[in-house]
C-alpha cells in the first residue's frame, strides 16, 4: 500500500513537472475552488437549516406580524438568508472561468519555451517541438478539466440555492 502511494505521487510529481510553473497555480486554484465548493456543500447540507430554523423561530415569536415595519423585518429576514445561501458563489463561477485561461496561459509560456529550445539549438528538429507542444498543452487540459468540474459543481449548487430561496417564503410565513 505505501509502494501505491509513493507512486502516485512520483506520478503527480512528474505531471507537474512536465506541465510547467503554470500548472502549480492551476492546481492552487482548483484547491481553492474545491474548497468553496466543499464549504457550500456543507452549508446548504448543515448550517443552512439550523439558520433558517432560527430565523424562522424569532419570525414566529413575534406578536406583530401584519404591519408595515413587521413586513419590513421580513423582508430583511428574508434578504439576509438569501445573503447568505448565495454566500462564495460569484467567487467559485469565477474560479471556473479562470481555469481554463490559467491553462491557455500555460499553453502560450509553453510554446515560448519551446520556440527558445529550437532557437538555442539551431532549428527544425521537428520531433523535440512535437514534445514541446504536447508538454504545452498539459496546462489547457488541466484547466479545461478543472473548469468542466467547477461547472458542474456550480450547476449543482446554483440549482440547490435557488430551491433554498424559493422555500424561504413557506418557511417566514407572512400572516395577513
Amino acid at each position: 500500500m505505501l509502494f501505491a502511494i509513493s507512486e502516485a505521487f512520483s506520478s503527480i510529481r512528474d505531471f507537474m513537472e512536465q506541465g510547467g510553473s503554470v500548472l502549480w497555480l492551476i492546481a492552487i486554484l482548483v484547491f481553492f475552488m474545491w474548497g468553496m465548493i466543499f464549504e457550500r456543500i456543507w452549508y446548504l447540507s448543515h448550517a443552512y437549516n439550523q439558520y433558517v430554523g432560527t430565523l424562522a423561530k424569532q419570525w414566529k415569536e413575534r406578536s406583530d406580524k401584519k404591519s408595515w415595519h413587521a413586513l419590513q423585518i421580513r423582508e430583511k429576514m428574508i434578504s439576509q438568508a438569501k445573503s447568505e445561501i448565495n454566500k462564495n458563489l460569484s467567487i467559485i463561477q469565477t474560479c471556473v472561468v479562470l481555469a481554463p485561461l490559467l491553462g491557455l496561459l500555460g499553453t502560450v509560456t509553453g510554446m515560448i519555451e519551446v520556440f527558445q529550445v529550437m532557437a538555442f539549438n539551431g532549428g527544425g528538429d521537428a520531433r523535440a517541438m512535437a514534445g514541446g507542444v504536447s508538454k504545452a498543452t498539459l496546462p489547457t487540459m488541466a484547466g479545461m478539466v478543472a473548469a468542466l468540474s467547477g461547472s458542474f459543481a456550480t450547476i449543482y449548487l446554483t440549482s440547490t440555492s435557488k430551491r433554498h430561496e424559493t422555500e424561504l417564503n413557506q418557511i417566514i410565513k407572512r400572516d395577513i
